[in-house]
């Protein structure tokens, strides 16, 4: 009996945090899956999840007009996450190299398209994926 009504209290819980809006409030708010690079695998060894400051960026995903995802390696590596994001299932549309600045590339699967840009960012790499949920 104790057992139902816990797990009850809990399922409450969890709901009343979900809907009090802590999620937006944290610095990883844009995390859909935490722990999960855009819920194909793992977050990589040596990359650390971030997310856009911007209040308006905050705004865009909690209303969902916007996805987006970011992580940061200490040192270069452009296409670590993609090839991740290949193995689970993405491929890529198009490819711009690396210009000293950033590489990029457009990954699709199924009608889903992602934006993938490795920015410079001093030795190590800011890695952001984008794209606009399908309604």
């Amino acid at each position: 009996m104790l057992g139902p009504l816990l797990t009850l209290l809990v399922l409450l819980a969890g709901a009343a945090w979900w809907q009090s809006g802590a999620r937006w409030r944290g610095a990883l708010y844009c995390a859909e899956q935490p722990g999960q690079v855009w819920g194909v695998g793992p977050v990589p060894a040596g990359a650390t999840p971030l997310c856009p400051e911007s209040s308006s960026v905050r705004a865009e995903v909690r209303r969902g007009d916007t996805r987006i995802e970011q992580y940061l390696f200490a040192d270069w590596q452009p296409e670590t996450l993609l090839r991740l994001l290949e193995a689970g299932g993405f491929t890529r549309l198009s490819t711009r190299p690396d210009d000293g600045i950033q590489f990029e590339a457009v990954l699709t699967r199924g009608r889903e398209r992602v934006l993938y840009i490795a920015e410079h960012r001093g030795g190590g790499t800011l890695v952001s994926l984008g794209s606009t949920p399908l309604r």
